[in-house]
């Protein structure tokens, strides 16, 4: 039986290893397609291909098995639970591939994309530009079609003239700017608020007008300080929550 074939990452030493590993193996879980193997290889080759001991990648799937994406058994390996949602928050230590995990999983619907002037708040993030790409997407839960967020994205022309706008139906924006881009991303600055829903979220979302949601901006930026993408996300706030894990060391 052929084995599903997780993602590679370059390790930060000063993150914990099983943390980064985990986060990576669940955002290759979540943003597989229908046609991948539901086997993992074993514990041996993941340690192997992720370059972590054993005992690391032991730890780094218990993490998946608590979340319930992932089963293991005695003698028969470990196997991708093919009807797992998400139910447990993102813990975010850092890792880029803990945004990419975020934000994976789900269905995307390109509603548009085009060139915008950089005027009013986007001068604070672009102050070097006159026009910035912009992408408008609405996310759905895959089993039941239900729409979950919708985001835009504001993205430096020169990375955007890379960008396929069939890769942002399949991957994160994250993901495409770092591993289809090929983008030097340095640090991802998340800010979440409680806000009340406006009359377009509300009719995207299918959420009554004013009910709580999860009001979300990323901004992704690069060793030169450069903001590469500005993600503002509007969240329904009955199927999110974020977790932010401060590591002591």
């Amino acid at each position: 039986m052929t084995s599903f074939a997780p993602d590679s990452i370059v390790l930060n030493r000063k993150l914990p290893l099983w943390y980064q590993v985990s986060q990576s193996l669940r955002a290759s879980i979540l943003g597989r397609s229908p046609r991948d193997p539901l086997r993992l290889p074993t514990e041996e080759q993941l340690a192997e291909h992720y370059g972590v001991s054993v005992l690391t990648m032991r730890q780094a799937l218990k993490e998946l098995e608590d979340e319930g994406l992932i089963s293991r058994h005695r003698r028969r390996g470990t196997f991708i639970e093919p009807d797992a949602r998400r139910g447990t928050p993102v813990r975010l230590l850092g890792s880029v591939d803990a945004i990419v995990a975020q934000q994976s999983g789900m269905t995307a619907e390109l509603l548009d994309h085009g060139t915008v002037p950089v005027t009013g708040e986007l001068t604070e993030y672009f102050p070097d530009l006159t026009e910035v790409a912009a992408y408008h997407r609405l996310r759905s839960d895959e089993q039941t079609g239900e729409p979950t967020n919708h985001a835009r994205n504001h993205v430096r022309p020169e990375l955007a003239e890379r960008i396929d706008p069939e890769d942002l139906v399949r991957q994160p924006m994250t993901k495409v700017l770092r591993d289809v881009v090929g983008a030097d991303i340095s640090r991802i600055t998340d800010t979440v608020a409680a806000r009340l829903a406006d009359p377009e979220t509300a009719r995207l979302l299918q959420v009554p007008l004013l009910s709580p949601i999860l009001h979300y901006t990323g901004v992704t930026y690069d060793t030169a300080g450069r903001v590469l993408d500005l993600a503002v996300i509007h969240y329904r706030g009955d199927r999110f929550s974020f977790t932010v894990t401060l590591d002591a060391t």
